[in-house]
């Protein structure tokens, strides 16, 4: 089995004590803008909670049939604080072992683990912007309110905006140390040989 350079053991670690800024900062953001809104209404997506302007954004959904946004719809935040934690402990792991094969398991984690999250949050705005209440007061035949995935999209009169806030960056940045590493892990071995 390969064994890793001390910098790459560091660098692997620090990626995954990076992650621990999910437990302190939101982690997705959903902003919204409208002519009655021009200063924006903002929802803060956590490791376990939903901040911001919700209540009002619920309130205003609501008229379109669209579910009140309440911490119950989401069943992941009830184990997203251990998937993260069992994250943060296999690249620990990761950097104690001293393997290169855990560099490429931890990596395969981390990438499959955001398309997981993605796949998840596109499965929830899907549900929520399709599954209206059809008693609504306003009711658009044929109308859908999907929020975007990633990036800005049109929503009646309102320009709805969904990326990454500052854990999300975070774990961005933990992910491309970890993949970078395992890069040059690759790179400096095929070269040497």
């Amino acid at each position: 089995m390969k064994k890793l350079k001390p910098i790459s053991r560091l660098l692997i670690a620090l990626s995954a004590l990076l992650m621990g800024s999910a437990y302190f900062v939101p982690l997705w953001q959903i902003l919204m803008w409208a002519p009655q809104y021009p200063e924006g209404l903002k929802m803060e997506i956590w490791i376990n909670n939903i901040t911001g302007d919700v209540k009002v954004i619920s309130a205003l959904n609501h008229y379109i049939g669209m579910k009140h946004i309440e911490v119950e719809m989401f069943p992941e935040f009830q184990y997203m604080v251990y998937i993260v934690a069992g994250i943060i402990g296999f690249g620990l792991l990761t950097a104690i072992s001293n393997r290169r094969i855990m560099v490429w398991l931890f990596c395969g984690l981390l990438i499959a683990t955001g398309v997981a999250a993605l796949v998840d949050f596109w499965l929830w705005g899907y549900d929520y912007g399709h599954n209206l209440d059809p008693t609504a007061a306003i009711n658009i035949p044929g109308m859908t309110y999907q929020p975007p995935l990633i990036g800005t999209k049109q929503l009646l009169n309102f320009t709805a905006f969904s990326g990454p806030d500052v854990g999300g960056w975070i774990f961005l940045i933990a992910a491309a140390l970890a993949i970078g590493t395992l890069v040059h892990e690759v790179f400096f071995s095929t070269k040497k040989s």
